[in-house]
């Protein structure tokens, strides 16, 4: 069976985002991107202040809590219809519970061809691209740039501390079959 969805997960400011450019680059036949930011972005204000929402902490913290898992399967559910009908795709996301996230998508995604990616980052060096972007709570990069991989299984890694995207993205494209 060909690939049909390629999951990237790493914490924020790894990399991810520009790794899933330059895949739709390299790789031969249209890929859809759908990224876990966009989800966030698509949600109403009121659940970043709700407690069952998404709460960026001062410290770089992400909670999250009922309602905002009840959209996100929501969404993965439709990613996966997606596929299901025919579009390849890239997930961009974070797992914030490691291996309970890597779980969920595994349920949505059952039947499919996927790609596990793990996108790695030295804490320092995400802090840094953190400080640079200026549009990220300070702490978050650091504080994921481990937890994230943490219990979950990945048919291939790439580490962008010193590899460039598209290095990155020719890395994974091998793997796509």
């Amino acid at each position: 069976m060909a690939t049909q969805v390629i999951v990237l997960n790493g914490g924020s400011s790894s990399g991810k985002s520009g790794i899933l450019r330059c895949l739709q680059a390299v790789l031969p036949e249209p890929w859809l991107a759908a990224a876990v930011d966009a989800l966030v972005d698509a949600m109403p204000a009121s659940l970043q202040t709700a407690d069952g929402g998404i709460e960026f902490a001062v410290d770089g913290a992400v909670n999250v809590g009922a309602e905002f898992r009840r959209l996100e399967a929501a969404w993965m559910a439709g990613v996966a219809a997606m596929a299901r009908a025919g579009a390849r795709i890239v997930v961009d996301d974070v797992f914030l519970s490691g291996p309970a996230s890597q779980q969920r998508w595994r349920t949505a995604l059952d039947g499919l061809d996927v790609l596990w990616v793990g996108v790695r980052c030295a804490a320092a060096v995400a802090e840094g691209r953190e400080i640079a972007r200026g549009d990220r709570t300070r702490g978050m990069a650091a504080a994921q740039a481990e937890s994230v991989h943490e219990g979950v299984t990945y048919d291939v890694q790439v580490d962008t501390t010193h590899t460039e995207s598209l290095g990155c993205a020719r890395a994974i494209a091998a793997h796509v079959t």
